[in-house]
């Protein structure tokens, strides 16, 4: 059997290993690049596409708004954009599937998960790249 100042320093550089991990385990997701076609553009055709495709979709009616495509995701709405590239914050496609505006979207269904809108919040900061 150890002595206690044995154990203790092996607990010591299990625990720092496994800090050590975590850290470099965060750091290298952090720095994974959202692709669009394999994971946001999934998420758009399965939480948001019964609305937002044309030509029927009611929220493309109202609003101008089509998500079926990289191309209708930039255009935005009737009124203007609604992602800004580099700048989740401003980007209202992200205020409202977060339901940080008066309406949430996707409207009377629930809402999105946590990881879905980290996924297009990630893939906005990263600059909202068509790849």
């Amino acid at each position: 059997m150890g002595s206690i100042r044995t154990t203790s320093a092996g607990v010591a550089g299990c625990l720092g290993a496994a800090i050590l991990a975590v850290a470099m385990f965060g750091t290298a997701r952090a720095e994974e690049e959202v692709s669009y076609a394999l994971d946001v553009q999934p998420v758009l055709t399965a939480r948001c596409g019964e609305c937002h495709t044309p030509p029927k979709g009611q929220g493309y009616e109202a609003s101008g708004l089509d998500l079926s495509s990289y191309q209708g995701v930039m255009k935005g709405t009737k009124h203007g954009a609604v992602v800004v590239p580099g700048e989740p914050v401003r980007s209202n496609l992200l205020v409202l599937v977060a339901g940080k505006a008066a309406i949430r979207m996707p409207h009377n269904q629930r809402p999105l998960l946590q990881y879905q809108i980290q996924t297009i919040h990630d893939w906005i900061k990263q600059g909202a790249k068509d790849n």
